[in-house]
């Protein structure tokens, strides 16, 4: 019985001359690439069959996939952008020739095409395809640019000063243009990819803002009655409430600060503590909230966990800044707590909160609430 092993999928490999559609192919049949790239070279000259299978390939095989690097990266061996400029340089150098010496018109004429298209072709290589290659730097693309500038430039003024015919002219005058067109082709390339990149990110705001109405319309309010319908020490309220909190963050995600402030460290810490005990936490802040201190929101988490462990229901958090001081207000409706009744192993308020506090130059004042439940109050002195 005789096996045959799979052959290789069939990709273009990332280290390559041009393309690597003549390396792919190789190693998918299993021939040496030089024997597959002398026929494409033969098929070439049948009527360009070669040429345009190349070209069929480069467009539709894949490069090969690494998970380390980038998958539309490939490292081209030859500069061909550089070896582009030389065969337009040469042509340039022999249509110059022509120009001078008066020689035949169609053969200057064809060889003002030839810079014209060479130049071309060199300077969008350099844009696209040598623009992503990690073995190209940016003073190379420079480089090419600035030199296919002053080639164009030459030869234009060369048809225009040496034989003012009809077609020279013509070919002279869109040889200057297409030379200043490369010194701004960078600035426009730029310009274009800045506006596509505005408009995608203005559509995509659109977007984003009518899902949000659609959702605030519909499914925020029917999470917010869930909630005020089963209490917020219940399951349901808790899920819900958490499902809120995670569809508003994703709606507004590009509304939030880069860096985080005291209050919305506060709001982080509250929402953490949702998930696991069911208690619904308010966090209001008045003034301008200062930068996050870690002592002030280590003593808060306590006082909030406390809250949720031994109060539940409802808690509120309120974060005042005043000049020169920060007051955090942690208020809940439970029980409430005797701080001469608690056993001497009981730390979490008398170490987490008050003692931390002193540790950071400021105070803590546990005391009965309003009515009812227990208020614990944190004052920080800060800079203004």
């Amino acid at each position: 019985m005789i096996t045959t092993l799979p052959r290789p999928p069939l990709v273009r490999v990332r280290g390559t001359i041009l393309g690597g559609v003549c390396a792919g192919l190789a190693v998918h049949l299993g021939w040496p690439v030089s024997r597959v790239r002398l026929i494409t070279v033969i098929l070439a000259f049948c009527g360009g069959s070669g040429v345009l299978l190349y070209l069929w390939l480069w467009a539709l095989v894949p490069v090969e996939s690494r998970e380390t690097d980038d998958p539309t990266v490939q490292h081209r061996r030859a500069p061909i952008a550089a070896l582009l400029l030389a065969v337009a340089a040469v042509a340039a150098v022999v249509t110059s020739l022509q120009l001078l010496l008066r020689g035949s018109e169609s053969a200057a004429t064809d060889g003002l095409v030839f810079v014209a298209v060479a130049t071309g072709a060199a300077v969008t290589w350099s844009l696209t395809l040598d623009r992503h290659d990690p073995g190209r730097s940016p003073r190379y693309g420079v480089w090419i640019r600035v030199w296919s500038a002053v080639l164009l430039l030459l030869v234009g003024t060369a048809a225009l000063g040496t034989r003012p015919t009809a077609v020279n002219a013509v070919f002279g005058v869109v040889l200057v243009v297409l030379g200043v067109g490369v010194i701004a082709a960078p600035r426009v390339l730029t310009l274009w990819t800045d506006l596509m990149a505005e408009r995608s990110a203005r559509v995509r705001e659109e977007q984003r803002a009518e899902i949000a109405a659609h959702l605030h319309d519909s499914v925020l309010q029917t999470l917010a009655l869930i909630q005020n319908r089963a209490g917020a020490s219940t399951e349901v309220a808790r899920i819900a409430r958490a499902q809120e909190r995670e569809l508003r963050d994703w709606l507004f995600a590009g509304d939030a600060p880069a860096a985080a402030d005291l209050a919305t460290t506060l709001r982080e810490v509250a929402a953490a503590i949702e998930l696991d005990y069911p208690v619904r936490i308010d966090v209001v802040a008045a003034g301008e909230a200062p930068a996050s201190n870690a002592a002030l929101v280590a003593a808060a988490r306590e006082a909030m966990l406390n809250a949720a462990r031994h109060a539940g229901g409802d808690v509120s958090v309120y974060l005042e800044t005043r000049p020169g001081s920060v007051d955090v207000f942690v208020r809940d409706r439970g029980p409430g707590v005797d701080l001469d009744a608690l056993p001497s192993d009981r730390l979490g308020i008398k170490e987490s909160i008050i003692r931390r506090m002193t540790r950071a130059g400021g105070t803590a004042t546990v005391r009965p609430g309003a009515g009812s439940g227990t208020e614990v109050h944190l004052h920080l002195e800060v800079s203004r």
